[in-house]
């Protein structure tokens, strides 16, 4: 292979597809207590983070990035080989992953002037970020440089969009993205969040009120996207993402698969994508959803 790939935990992928795609994953940490901090997918499983979350209502975890340390010790055994590394990150406005990678890299460069280190802003999260990834993958199977792949990849980071939603306020409350009257009031007449991920941010996409209808609706608005924007599906990665439920999370992408089947793109899944802890803290128990980007 012409270059290793690294990326931070936040990108959900699935622990036995890091290892058959063969990515070196550098966790970020959450904490219950704000003193004791465990990596994500080594010290603590998603299934543990979203079970933690269920049995302590009330309990709002913190998250912190990953370290210099954890990316220096990425870097350096390919580095040492002599192979160059494509480090992609978790969209930099959601957090400082991608700089302390941009400075872990310096750092190496400095020990090893000969490193090739390219470290990638995906400006995506969660399954989009998965999905780049994903694709970066296909590229380096290609046999692709690294300089051949990094434009191929920044030409699609625009392209991805996720439709999801979640069953508490509280804890968009809590993390300061909606106010505590509307949270107590939404919470009162059972209206659930509509989340739209794209350009970079989180933006609301409606109240629905009840679960089973704000699930149906991520579906509802990926098929009224698709339609508007005329997508061929077919140049696209498709992914759904899920936290805590997992019978609620099966009948979701059986009915995404028929709607799929009905836009004429059969569906080939990747796996369950766990959502990771960087976005759960914000969410809670319960997010669910779907997301496409472009084929690179």
């Amino acid at each position: 292979m012409k270059f290793q790939i690294v990326s931070d935990s936040s990108c959900d992928i699935p622990p036995e597809l890091i290892q058959r795609w063969g990515i070196h994953m550098v966790p970020f940490y959450v904490s219950f207590d704000g003193e004791t901090y465990r990596r994500e997918g080594r010290d603590i499983s998603a299934e543990e983070f979203y079970q933690t979350l269920v049995d302590r209502p009330g309990c709002y975890p913190k998250t912190s990035m990953p370290t210099l340390y954890d990316y220096g010790a990425a870097f350096c055994g390919p580095v040492k080989k002599g192979l160059p590394v494509l480090c992609i990150c978790l969209n930099g406005a959601f957090s400082g992953s991608c700089q302390t990678a941009v400075n872990a890299a310096a750092m190496m460069q400095e020990e090893f002037p000969r490193a090739k280190i390219h470290v990638m802003d995906s400006q995506l999260a969660t399954v989009l970020q998965g999905l780049l990834v994903r694709q970066a993958v296909l590229l380096r199977d290609q046999d692709l440089t690294l300089e051949e792949a990094v434009p191929r990849l920044e030409a699609v980071r625009s392209t991805g969009r996720i439709f999801f939603t979640t069953n508490d306020l509280d804890y968009l409350s809590h993390g300061g993205r909606i106010g505590k009257a509307a949270a107590a009031t939404g919470t009162v007449l059972q209206l659930k969040p509509m989340i739209e991920y794209r350009d970079c941010d989180l933006y609301s996409a409606g109240l629905v009120r009840g679960r089973k209808k704000s699930v149906q609706r991520c579906l509802e608005l990926f098929r009224e996207y698709v339609a508007k924007e005329r997508i061929d599906l077919e140049r696209y990665d498709i992914a759904t993402g899920y936290g805590y439920d997992q019978a609620e999370y099966a009948a979701f992408n059986d009915r995404a698969a028929e709607l799929l089947s009905d836009l004429g793109r059969p569906w080939e899944r990747l796996g369950d994508f766990h959502i990771s802890v960087t976005i759960g803290v914000h969410t809670g128990p319960h997010p669910i959803g779907i997301g496409l980007l472009k084929r690179a």
